[in-house]
């Protein structure tokens, strides 16, 4: 079901990002955020100004969506990114997609947990750098510290 559900997600549409390939091998993504959440679609914003093609769902049912996406409870977040075979949760920086997307390590995905003041989307000024986890079969780790 995930497998299909992510083809969906990451269909023939291209993702627009600097230095990441020919546009046949960009793939789009899907945000899944609750609906009227203001947070999600200022995240979603600043990963189009950055170049993602992004397209923004509103669901009542994120719980099964993270669950079936593999995402550990304790990293979700209030949104959810399906893009190129991988789950993006919480306001990851675009710098940190990038690389997951160029690298095509064998993660199921990454998350910032929590709501830091200061990552895309969130007001604020940023506190400390965001420690970016992975999450798959190899466990949770660090991915990215920005």
């Amino acid at each position: 079901m995930l497998k299909n559900l992510m083809m969906l997600a990451v269909g023939p549409a291209l993702l627009l990002v600097p230095g990441m390939g020919t546009a046949a091998e960009r793939p789009a993504g899907v945000m899944y955020k609750n609906p009227g959440c203001e947070c999600c679609d200022g995240h979603a914003e600043a990963l189009r100004r950055a170049g993602l093609d992004l397209r923004v769902v509103a669901s009542d049912n994120l719980a099964d969506l993270k669950t079936r996406a593999g995402v550990p409870a304790r990293l979700q977040g209030c949104h959810t990114i399906l893009i190129g075979g991988h789950a993006v949760e919480g306001h990851v920086p675009v710098a940190a997609i990038q690389r997951l997307l160029a690298q095509k390590r064998a993660v199921r995905g990454i998350a910032l947990p929590g709501m830091p003041a200061g990552s895309p989307g969130m007001g604020g000024a940023k506190a400390a750098p965001f420690k970016v986890m992975s999450f798959g079969a190899q466990g949770t780790q660090i991915f990215a510290v920005e």
